[in-house]
């Protein structure tokens, strides 16, 4: 057992946590793909409003129902093993989208199997979290879930290479190679903890759903980390329709919003460790609450991308706060609990896109969408400050900060 105050760096297994973040980031790379994509896509298919809507939308609603599976199999076989399965999946939608795509319908479908790369999260989090003690879950969380970053490399750079090649499907074969390099990374490094739970029957996934905070945690990620890959999938078409920039222009700014949200999910980890998860999640939901209100003002386009910095930024912190507060309330359930909640979290993302894209088809502006979203969130701030004392006297310290216990560490 190792001491209660010893320090981040000296807990854990270093080279599991990067192989974690390695995987989970290079798996949404290519889970988000075809967002910034969808408006050189269009080119070929033509979309009205819902019909791109729902094509970026997809993605995020195969990997919310994939993450349920992935959940079962890391508690069952092993995060590492579950992770490598993922990974080989993941190179069939990248094949067919690269190879095979001449309809709609079919991109339709790849688009759903890219949900395999999103399910990811399933198994690079509890790989993460189950080598480290409670006092340290937010920033090992943090780091790991900081894989969100590979959004960047896709807003950054899929618009261009498909520029520079003159086709967007060369795109699609172009991620096959940070995929299988990360593959051939995560088998040699990654290593599942000895503290593993015991893994669980299917009755555990009733079992924890007949828990409230389970569902609570459902609806506070679905908030969070729905609205940032909502919005990350989204902005692009926002950005070409409201503002009537280029594909490659779109996605720039995209990018900047993204790196936000991506680069303070680590941070917003740290800030619960030490001030509470809850108190941080209540401050960051207000934040990004103010911002998507005055986004939905349409202000001009240099004062729309601080704001959705800004939010996104909130969001992004979000993630990391309420993964700080999971592990300390179901440890023994992580894999299960983790699949469950990021698939709420897909829910929100898949719903996202669709509010913003039904809303502007029927009032050609994108004004409604926003409001609502901010709605959506002050209504989850409410809820929060609703529950935050029977957790207290429950399982959660002041503010939802962690009650201190000990784990083993890596040989």
């Amino acid at each position: 057992m190792e001491n209660e105050n010893k320090s981040f760096w000296k807990s854990g297994h270093k080279p599991t946590l990067f192989s974690a973040f390695l995987y989970f980031d290079m798996s949404f790379m290519v889970w988000v793909l075809i967002g910034p994509l969808a408006v050189v896509i269009m080119q070929d298919y033509p979309m009205d409003p819902v019909q791109k809507a729902n094509l970026v939308a997809l993605p995020v609603l195969g990997g919310s129902i994939l993450r349920l599976v992935l959940g079962f199999l890391t508690d069952y076989i092993g995060a590492k093993r579950t992770g490598q399965i993922g990974m080989l999946l993941t190179t069939i939608p990248l094949i067919w989208g690269w190879q095979f795509v001449n309809s709609l319908d079919q991109l339709y479908i790849v688009a759903l199997l890219l949900g395999i790369a999103g399910a990811s999260f399933a198994a690079a989090l509890p790989l993460a979290s189950q080598w480290y003690p409670k006092q340290h879950q937010g920033l090992a969380m943090g780091i790991a879930g900081a894989g969100n970053s590979g959004t960047v490399f896709s807003t950054l750079f899929a618009n261009r290479l498909a520029q520079h090649y003159g086709s967007w499907e060369v795109v699609f074969g172009l991620a096959l190679i940070p995929i299988l390099t990360v593959f051939v990374l995560f088998t040699i490094f990654a290593k599942d903890s000895p503290n593993r739970p015991a893994p669980k029957k299917l009755s555990h996934y009733g079992k924890v759903l007949s828990q409230r905070d389970a569902w609570l945690f459902c609806i506070l990620y679905s908030v969070t980390f729905g609205g940032f890959v909502g919005l990350s999938n989204y902005l692009t078409i926002f950005f070409n329709a409201q503002y009537d920039l280029s594909a490659v222009r779109a996605a720039d700014f995209t990018t900047l919003c993204v790196i936000a949200g991506s680069f303070f999910r680590p941070i917003g980890g740290v800030l619960s460790d030490k001030l509470g998860g809850v108190r941080m999640l209540t401050i960051l939901y207000a934040g990004a609450a103010i911002m998507l209100a005055c986004v939905s003002s349409l202000p001009p386009l240099a004062l729309v991308i601080v704001l959705l910095f800004v939010g996104m930024m909130c969001l992004g912190a979000g993630n990391g706060a309420v993964f700080q507060l999971v592990p300390q309330r179901f440890s023994n359930e992580i894999g299960i609990v983790t699949g469950i909640v990021g698939a709420a979290g897909g829910l929100g993302g898949y719903a996202l896109p669709l509010i913003l894209g039904s809303l502007y088809k029927s009032t050609n502006s994108y004004t409604p969408g926003f409001l609502i979203l901010s709605g959506i969130v002050v209504l989850s701030m409410i809820m929060l400050m609703v529950v935050q004392n029977s957790w207290k006297k429950t399982w959660s310290g002041q503010g939802g900060t962690a009650k201190i216990e000990t784990v083993g560490q890596a040989s």
